[in-house]
């Protein structure tokens, strides 16, 4: 038997099958019914087959660890799987270590050394490294998993749970995290618990244990009735748990209070200060067992024998009567194959007693003791974060070198580190620009690229002639994902502008070159560069010879000339493929060849070139781009008109982009979404997602450029009724043969669209310049059709041609456009004088109603009507296509596929696999499924899709 932190003798709780609030309440656990409550509903729901995240915050000693104790005890009982791990502030530089322990994964490590542009970041890497088997167990049967003390947690953990909770949350995975609140607990974790919230979590705060439960704690402690005078003496405490039962103990244990007749009453008019009781105790013990002890809370709240034994200069033998009187006075206890502080209460007083020079010093030990043993540097770094000082050379070193090793694995922590040692080191020193340079790749990483770039211009100012290359090829890199191409080009010349450089950064500084003029649309200078290369191939590396085929690629779509576009991304896949191109450069021919089939609305082509890049930005790390095939897939779906499979794939590259921190693609995802709300209607959801961009630079594109962004805002002001403003905006684009080509291409809006706006806007020339371009594409791609019904549309907007828009109608691949050349040519038969036309017209309107009603496009459908009714014909809004918000009916062909497959067993993954589909995908179309159907498990939905059909064997 033992003392729980609500005091009084610990006795089995309520379990999963008896949620009587009435049984909440025992000796031990006092005053916490509301909460054994909510745990003990989601144990059960958990049972019933679904999950959830349950938030517990609370100030020390407020009994969020015993919590997370009695919750685990009670699922067990009943037969669910309980996995726990525990953060601690020197476990913090260690990527996932608490939930590597918690899943007993054993520790992954990453290369560490030089990279081209961009070090490889194999964040999701390790997050998907504990997600796949967790997911395989939990797949099998509920789980319940606990973190405690997470305000520690490390950020690569914080990002699991971000991700984690989000990819899983259809199984019957109940998480629970604790975190110490106040104490300037950090923005990170605070945001992280927001964001769970603000997804559904439950959120639960111990506070102040009530009047009722305080003379509850006293009597279990006591063992009688607590007299007025012994309740007045616990307000000291504040309704603290953990310091009411030390406050209670103590008393007892000195006589301060006496029991009889099953009453205990005051017999001492001494009031000792609560928080000092605490203290008391440790300044009972003998001076020895405390210096021990303060030793021993210098290396966390869990500690070693060895390592303490090490600390002290002493064998582990010689320790033995010390830790027997810490442990008989219960400050420490045993916890695994460590000692721990009974309490984190305890841990911090102990540690608090020690001067702030004597603890930093006593870190400074700890590190050294920990790099004399070899391996990793990430331990000592822990503590030498804490005790190096302004200087200290080896410390400095020790710094650097654990930096170096979680830069991949962790690039958060990797920039903490570079700058804490940026920090401590003499700016005039050799050492500082190399330590900038590790700061500048890891807040590149992590998005802080603005931070990044000021810090990288700061070191070349100062750098030696060796530093500089590195230093210049990091800034051009992170210029050119923070939009800034004209400046990564500038970068970029300057590095190769210096003699001996080597093979490596040639490629690099070439690539980026290239890249660069590719993002600023400068095809001439950029093809001079690009024939020149591939004349002198053997001259050149790998990657310039990819960034020179790129950007011959790019040229080649711009002028129309399809077939000698894709001869050069084959090309360049297959060098990037064999040969010695760095990471970051082999996705981009993939995905300017899914880019490239769109265009020719060759989807299934573009969608498998789409999965091959994405399979490249996993394999190789590549954690910035994380979402971009997302993005790639979301453009397809708008394409064939599959508005809701859209926006799911659009928020996946949404989620995917901010949990990384790659904000500019933040921002694509959301022109996506205002694109997907203008296509149906919904202006003030377009401008919802407008509003919502975050203050970065748009990404460089993959899509359609940073151009997006303008697209977007012209079509929510055309929307609007304001042609003038969106003429206004996209004028640039009208003026120059390239960009017209190229925005009928790729461009999100079609044709016919930009035809329309000029002349709407009186501007007859730019509606013409529109044709021209069109024809120009279509006479030189006879064997794509795409280009001869964009032509054609663009030609019966122009001249009222019937036969030209009906041509277009036929013929357009795209289902919004067959719809929009319907329209027209519904428009234009019915402003004829000849009555025959009347009947065509109408026939024609219903056949584009039909299909704008298909793909969702609300808005378009109700200018259908308008026009209809015009006509003296009226048509039902809710036509027979539209489907309802509601049910299985509600679901589209893509998510009753996602429910079929998720019926028949497969994991998230397994279904992702057979839909060739992110399993984030996947996880955001089952969160629509359960949304639509109202359902909270995946038990409920198998027994749906049994009632739709019978499912087929395997």
């Amino acid at each position: 038997m033992s003392h729980g932190p609500m005091g009084g003798v610990r006795q089995a709780p309520a379990t999963v099958g008896e949620p009587d609030s009435l049984r909440s309440s025992w000796p031990g656990w006092r005053g916490r019914t509301r909460e054994w409550d909510v745990v003990l509903g989601m144990l059960g729901a958990a049972q019933a087959g679904r999950g959830g995240v349950l938030l517990i915050e609370g100030r020390p000693g407020t009994g969020k660890s015993r919590l997370l104790d009695e919750a685990a005890a009670s699922a067990e009982r009943s037969g669910l799987w309980v996995a726990r791990g525990v953060a601690d502030e020197l476990t913090q530089l260690i990527p996932l270590a608490p939930l590597m322990a918690a899943l007993g994964a054993p520790a992954r490590s990453s290369t560490v050394g030089e990279s081209g542009p961009g070090p490889g970041d194999q964040r999701l890497l390790l997050v998907e490294y504990l997600q796949e088997p967790l997911e395989r167990r939990v797949a099998q049967g509920p789980v319940v998993l606990m973190v405690d003390d997470v305000h520690w947690a490390d950020p690569m953990t914080l990002l699991a749970l971000r991700s984690m909770t989000r990819d899983l949350a259809s199984y019957p995975l109940v998480w629970m995290l604790s975190r110490t609140s106040g104490g300037g607990a950090g923005r990170r974790i605070e945001r992280l618990f927001d964001l769970l919230e603000r997804d559904g979590a439950n959120r639960i705060a111990l506070r102040a244990l009530d009047e009722a439960a305080v003379a509850d704690v006293a009597t279990d402690v006591l063992g009688a009735v607590p007299d007025p005078d012994v309740l007045a003496l616990t307000h000291l405490a504040d309704g603290n748990p953990f310091l009411l039962v030390d406050l209670l103990e103590k008393l007892k244990a000195e006589g301060v209070v006496q029991v009889a007749g099953g009453h205990a009453r005051m017999v001492s008019a001494r009031l000792p200060r609560v928080h000092e009781v605490t203290r008391e105790r440790l300044e009972e013990l003998p001076n020895p067992t405390r210096h021990l002890l303060q030793v021993a809370a210098v290396l966390g709240r869990s500690f070693s024998v060895q390592d303490l034994a090490e600390m002290l200069g002493e064998s582990s033998s010689g320790l033995l009567p010390r830790l027997e009187e810490a442990l008989s006075a219960g400050v420490v206890e045993p916890s695994g194959d460590e000692l721990a502080f009974r309490h984190d209460v305890l841990w911090q007083t102990v540690l608090g007693a020690l001067p702030a020079a004597v603890r930093r010093a006593l870190h400074h030990d700890a590190g050294q003791m920990l790099l004399k043993r070899g391996g990793s540097a990430v331990p000592a770094a822990t503590h030498l974060i804490h005790g190096a000082t302004r200087g200290d050379g080896p410390a400095l070193l020790a710094l650097d070198r654990a930096a170096r090793e979680v830069l991949y694995t962790s690039p958060q922590t990797a920039a903490d580190l570079a700058l804490r040692a940026l920090d401590l080191s003499d700016c005039a020193g050799q050492d500082w620009c190399a330590r900038a340079a590790t700061a500048v790749d890891a807040l590149t990483a992590i998005g802080r690229l603005a931070e990044a770039a000021d810090l990288a211009r700061d070191a070349l100012a100062r750098a030696s002639p060796e530093q500089v290359p590195r230093l210049r090829r990091a800034l051009a890199y992170n210029l050119l994902l923070s939009g800034h191409p004209a400046e990564a080009v500038t970068e970029s010349e300057r590095l190769l502008e210096q003699d001996d450089l080597a093979d490596e950064l040639r490629g690099c500084a070439e690539w980026g070159l290239f890249w660069g003029l590719i993002s600023l649309g400068d095809l001439r200078k950029g093809g001079v560069l690009a024939e020149a290369v591939l004349r002198e191939g053997a001259r050149h590396t790998d990657a310039a010879v990819v960034g020179a085929l790129l950007l011959l690629a790019r040229c080649a779509i711009v002028d129309g000339r399809i077939a000698d576009s894709f001869a050069h991304l084959y090309e360049a896949i297959r060098i990037a493929d064999t040969g010695t191109v760095q990471p970051i450069q082999r996705p981009y021919a993939r995905l300017l060849m899914s880019l490239h089939f769109r265009a020719l609305r060759h989807y299934d082509a573009a969608d498998i070139a789409a999965q091959a890049a994405e399979e490249d930005i996993r394999a190789l790390g590549l954690t910035v781009f994380a979402a971009q095939p997302a993005l790639f897939r979301a453009c397809l779906k708008l394409a064939t008109g599959r508005l809701d499979d859209a926006a799911t794939e659009a928020h996946a590259a949404l989620m995917i982009a901010d949990e990384v921190g790659a904000h500019g693609f933040v921002r694509v995802a959301l022109s996506m979404l205002a694109l997907i709300a203008v296509r149906r209607g919904d202006i003030d959801a377009a401008l919802r997602h407008i509003e919502q961009y975050p203050p970065t630079p748009p990404a460089p594109g993959m899509l359609y450029g940073s151009g997006l962004e303008q697209w977007v805002t012209a079509a929510v002001a055309e929307a609007q009724g304001d042609a003038g403003r969106a003429m206004e905006i996209l004028q640039p684009l009208y003026a120059d043969p390239a960009e017209r080509r190229c925005a009928i291409l790729v461009g999100p809006l079609s044709t016919a669209w930009m035809t329309r706006l000029a002349l709407a806007t009186a501007n007859r020339p730019y509606a013409q310049a529109i044709l021209k371009s069109a024809e120009h594409l279509a006479r030189r791609n006879p064997d794509a059709p795409i280009f001869a019904a964009a032509a054609a549309h663009a030609r019966g907007l122009l001249h009222r041609d019937a036969d030209a828009l009906a041509f277009a109608a036929d013929n357009h691949p795209q289902p919004w456009e067959r719809a929009s050349g319907a329209e027209d040519l519904g428009v234009l038969l019915a402003a004829s004088p000849d009555a025959s036309a009347r009947e065509r017209a109408v026939e024609s309107l219903d056949r584009a109603l039909d299909g704008y009603q298909g793909i969702g496009a609300h808005r378009d459908a109700a200018r259908v009507r308008a026009r209809l009714r015009e006509l003296g014909v009226r048509r039902r809004h809710w036509a027979g296509s539209t489907r309802p918000a509601f049910g299985w009916e509600s679901l589209t062909d893509t998510e009753r596929t996602v429910a079929t497959l998720i019926a028949r067993g497969m994991t998230n993954r397994q279904a992702a696999a057979r839909m060739f589909l992110s399993h984030h995908t996947v996880s955001t179309h089952l969160r629509r499924i359960f949304g639509k159907l109202q359902i909270a498990s995946r038990v409920e939905l198998a027994r749906i899709v049994t009632e739709q059909y019978a499912l087929p064997d395997g």
